[in-house]
């Protein structure tokens, strides 16, 4: 398995978004509405990854800064979008690798904290991170007044 950068409208990236949007759609009934752009994953302001598998697109995910005081960001944040793993290739630990990968990068480009906003239908995106160092943040961002939004943050600094 690889994991590698590449841009957010790469077809793979596209093709991977394509089926989030369709599970977003299983689960909460309407897809993400949240407004992105490629050049919101461009380094040094943020990068979005896909994992492969003999040239299979598997798993995917990005961070891009965000520091939007107005929606309830903070200076230094980094916003997790579009972590997602094909049905085939989940329980097998790709997502963390990918969300490992992202708290490097962004520490790297000197983001101070990774903030992402989930819901209550994806109970194993909770408990991924949860186990992974991530608590229940105050609401932020576009979903912010739904009541099945779920807010969480890490520090990626050790102070």
């Amino acid at each position: 398995m690889e994991i590698r950068p590449v841009r957010y409208d790469h077809p793979d990236a596209i093709k991977l978004n394509e089926l989030v949007q369709q599970e977003y759609v299983r689960r909460y009934g309407d897809p993400d509405k949240t407004v992105l752009d490629p050049e919101m994953f461009a380094p040094p302001n943020g990068t979005y990854l896909l994992a492969y598998e003999d040239a299979m697109p598997l798993a995917t995910g990005g961070w891009r800064r965000n520091e939007n005081l107005a929606e309830g960001y903070a200076v230094g944040d980094a916003e997790i979008k579009r972590m997602f793993v094909v049905t085939e290739a989940r329980g097998r630990g790709l997502a963390r690798r990918i969300l490992a990968a992202l708290e490097a990068d962004a520490r790297a480009a000197g983001r101070t904290r990774m903030v992402l906003e989930t819901g209550t239908q994806q109970p194993e995106a909770l408990a991924l991170y949860a186990s992974s160092g991530y608590a229940p943040a105050e609401k932020f961002g576009f979903y912010r007044a739904y009541e099945d939004s779920r807010c969480m943050a890490k520090p990626l600094t050790d102070a």
